[in-house]
């Protein structure tokens, strides 16, 4: 499965023809696993929380695959990938794997690849899949059109912390934690849970099957991770009996087939020589006021698209 996700996330045109057979071949065999993503703010303990709650997780019989997303360096490219060494133990679980791959500059906080990842641990009868997010902020909001239930993790913290968290990531959680309620912080993360139950009282649900609230847990000391999992549990029961999960699964869907769209195009760009001929003059005149980016921006597509704008 590693070196199939190694050949999905590969940007050369040989390669990425092989994974799309590759994933076509598979695709029946997906689609029944559980899909959570998982996203937090800076310091909320989000890899200590996934180790706990994997090793939770097949503890009860169930293969867990962790798709963890690191962020990109926008000056080398490069990535310190080391989910694997901050979740040793579950690293070592014969019924867990982990696969750390680099957001490459794409927005959201997950790879563009996550998606083709996810449905290879589906093929390769994974019962959970969970994606972790490189974190909370404005774009981290990719992850809830790939999984079935996006978890919002929080650190004790209350109204000062709930002042810096954008009203968009929270009116797409389907459940938020309060992590690291234990020690101290418990009567913190208590009040912390109120103020966060009281904000998603103001938001709309995103179904009229599922209410989002908070719940209480402490990764460190494993507590309350088992609720987690019956919310994620009561959740899946709730959407799949009211029909929403296909609904969900085919708006996702759509949402790829856009993502990839807009993708191959920018690719198309860079790949057409006339365009690249072009592009540095429409820079240039951008840059010296002559023209409007979207002016120029229309006369480099109409170029790659045959249409009239390239005069």
């Amino acid at each position: 499965m590693a070196r199939g996700i190694t050949l999905v996330e590969s940007s050369r045109a040989d390669h990425q023809k092989i994974a799309q057979a590759l994933l076509a071949a598979l695709l029946p065999e997906t689609g029944k696993a559980v899909r959570l993503g998982l996203s937090g703010t800076p310091g909320v303990g989000k890899s200590t929380f996934i180790e706990a709650f994997g090793r939770l997780l097949t503890g009860k019989g169930l293969r867990v695959a962790v798709l963890a997303v690191d962020p990109s360096s926008a000056r080398t490219g490069g990535s310190i990938l080391g989910d694997k060494t901050r979740m040793e133990l579950l690293a070592r679980d014969p019924r867990a794997f982990i696969r750390p791959s680099p957001s490459g500059g794409t927005l959201g906080g997950v790879a563009r690849r996550t998606r083709e990842a996810m449905l290879l641990a589906e093929a390769a009868g994974y019962d959970v899949i969970l994606v972790e997010t490189v974190g909370v902020g404005q774009s981290e909001t990719s992850v809830a059109d790939m999984v079935d239930m996006f978890v919002l993790l929080l650190a004790p913290g209350g109204g000062d912390e709930l002042q810096g968290i954008k009203r968009g990531i929270m009116e797409l959680a389907d459940l938020i934690v309060v992590n690291k309620a234990d020690g101290d912080l418990a009567p913190a993360a208590r009040r912390a849970q109120t103020e966060y139950q009281a904000a998603l009282h103001l938001m709309r649900p995103k179904t009229a099957a599922w209410t989002p609230h908070v719940l209480l847990a402490s990764a460190l000391k494993g507590e309350g991770l088992d609720k987690v999992w019956e919310a994620a549990e009561a959740y899946r029961t709730a959407l799949t009996k009211s029909g929403d999960l296909d609904r969900l699964r085919a708006n996702q869907a759509k949402a790829w087939f856009w993502t990839e769209l807009r993708e191959g195009l920018i690719a198309s760009l860079k790949t057409d020589p006339k365009a690249a001929a072009l592009v540095p003059q429409l820079e240039r005149e951008v840059g010296e006021g002559g023209t409007t980016p979207t002016a120029a921006a229309r006369r480099l597509l109409g170029l790659v698209l045959g249409r009239a704008e390239e005069a």
